[in-house]
């Protein structure tokens, strides 16, 4: 019997990496002689760049930026030969803050363009770039300021235009646009510490912003699905970088060649911290479904809705992991998740 788990981060709980164990460790006990490949997962978001690395290799580089707030902290990226990844939680991210702080009216992305100016400099010419997490609503321009700083500090470049030979790729499953009523500042500011005022300015600034970007390139991507990701980093990236915009999850299976890796198992184990239809609007184990083939796939989470749904998508079997009654303090403690998860995989 051959067993691939596949499963998403249970955010503040389990990393990709501790919920495939406990699943493994599940499929152990009742078949002691399957045969169990584990694939650390990531969509874009927290764990993207262990994801890679577990998947590639390469060395994780890691340097002090500037947090949201412009205070040093300490970040990592991964760079495997001339292909660079990037997590911009690691220095742009909602966790770098407490919940007083919290602030998209001053928070930047500065920070992550330091790590791709780093990136670049150590011979980066493919940089992908995991949109998740961010605390920003800066429109991706504190990321823009940030590569212009740091080439100018070292005497190459004084805009830009220096990275128009390297190829970026932004990773996320978010297609908002920058502004409007499903832009950046309407639909995610509000979690990031943003007042009902806060979203009207921040989605007028991204709007000119925009007006103004087209005015200089002749184009406007502000409107591409995916220019709202990460607080509007996604419109940064494909206005002023040229990105292309990819699935984060397919982009991560199909760089492991997983239809490869499962074409011959008997079953797949894919999950997430919460399941309903949203799950099906192109999240992580829907990734995993698509790539899936004929292999039956169950889809664990701790918490099911519209499991009907689920069911009719293809999923064989959908789970959830916490027995009824349990309060979400508890079911959120790491032993009591690794143990709940061990329970439903067999």
């Amino acid at each position: 019997m051959k067993v691939v788990i596949a499963i998403d981060s249970f955010k503040g709980c389990l990393s990709s990496k501790e919920a495939n164990e406990a699943a493994a460790e599940g499929i152990r006990r009742a078949y002691p002689d399957a045969e169990i490949i584990k694939v650390p997962v990531s969509d874009g978001g927290e764990g993207y760049m262990e994801a890679f690395h577990a998947a590639i290799g390469g060395k994780l580089e890691e340097i002090v930026v500037r947090d949201p707030l412009m205070r040093p902290v300490s970040a990592k990226y991964l760079l495997q030969g001339e292909m660079a990844v990037i997590e911009i939680a690691q220095a742009s991210g909602l966790p770098l803050l407490t919940k007083e702080e919290r602030n998209p009216m001053v928070a930047t992305s500065y920070g992550t363009g330091q790590l791709v100016a780093d990136a670049v400099r150590k011979g980066a010419k493919h940089i992908i770039v995991g949109l998740g997490g961010s605390a920003t609503s800066d429109a991706g321009k504190g990321m823009l300021k940030a590569l212009i700083d740091a080439w100018a500090k070292h005497g190459q470049w004084d805009d830009i235009t220096a990275f128009k030979d390297v190829e970026f790729t932004i990773a996320s499953d978010v297609k908002n646009p920058l502004y409007g009523e499903k832009g950046a500042a309407h639909v995610f500011a509000p979690q990031k510490g943003a007042t009902p005022e806060m979203v009207l300015r921040l989605d007028e600034q991204a709007r000119k912003f925009a007006e103004l970007s087209a005015k200089h390139f002749g184009y406007d991507r502000s409107q591409m699905p995916g220019a709202g990701a990460a607080g509007g980093l996604g419109y940064a990236f494909l206005q002023y970088l040229d990105a292309k915009s990819m699935s984060g999850i397919q982009l991560l299976l199909d760089t492991i060649r997983f239809k490869e890796l499962v074409k011959d198992a008997d079953l797949i184990i894919t999950g997430e911290g919460s399941a309903d239809r949203q799950t099906l609007m192109g999240k992580l184990p829907v990734g995993i479904l698509e790539q899936a083939g004929s292999v039956p796939v169950t889809l664990i989470a701790g918490k099911i809705s519209d499991r009907e749904e689920l069911l009719n998508a293809g999923f064989a079997r959908v789970e959830c992991i916490n027995p009824p009654g349990l309060s979400l303090e508890e079911a959120m403690r790491k032993e009591v998740a690794q143990q709940n998860i061990r329970q439903s995989v067999i």
